[in-house]
């Protein structure tokens, strides 16, 4: 054996080892920078089901951007991402009707009769653009504020409908009556 040879074994062995706890070490740190983008920032969401046709149709991938859960901006009118109230290992996605203190109309496509509710404090109300085929406030109620993941503001796909999201076509469910 050289006499060199357990000397560069050791150099190497170091080279190695080195590069191996960079190369970790960046893995880390942009982890955790991309995890704090997803959580803090935003992300693209595909959406599915019938619930918020027209506006959003099955398979169309749309941008959440997550800013405002954190500082309490949600409007009347904004299309949300939730952890589903009955489901917590799913998300949903549907329009905010109601915010805490509002009176909405409690009806399901069932219903004659409407009657009215407030939403309660730390509570937002949603509802599905396609009012006869979505699961919403309308059968599980208020949802908490800390289930909310983040606003849909852009669609992203598919190309010919890009851009920001159309008004509820159930406009007139935002009334003050």
């Amino acid at each position: 054996m050289c006499q060199w040879c357990p000397s560069l074994h050791r150099t190497m062995l170091r080279s190695i080892l080195g590069k191996t706890f960079r190369l970790l070490g960046y893995t880390l740190q942009y982890g955790c920078i991309a995890h704090c983008a997803f959580e803090y920032v935003g992300g693209v969401v595909v959406c599915s089901g019938p619930s918020m046709e027209p506006t959003i149709q099955n398979s169309d991938i749309v941008f959440a951007e997550n800013l405002s859960r954190h500082f309490y901006a949600i409007q009347r009118g904004d299309i949300i991402i939730a952890k589903s109230p009955s489901d917590p290992k799913s998300n949903i996605c549907k329009r905010v009707i109601g915010l805490e203190g509002d009176k909405v109309f409690t009806h399901s496509p069932s219903d004659y009769l409407k009657s009215h509710s407030y939403v309660p404090r730390g509570h937002v109300w949603l509802e599905g653009d396609n009012l006869q085929n979505s699961t919403d406030s309308r059968y599980y109620g208020p949802i908490p504020y800390g289930l909310i993941r983040g606003r849909i503001c852009l669609k992203i796909w598919p190309l010919n409908d890009f851009g920001l999201l159309r008004d509820s076509p159930n406009g007139h469910r935002f009334s003050d009556e």
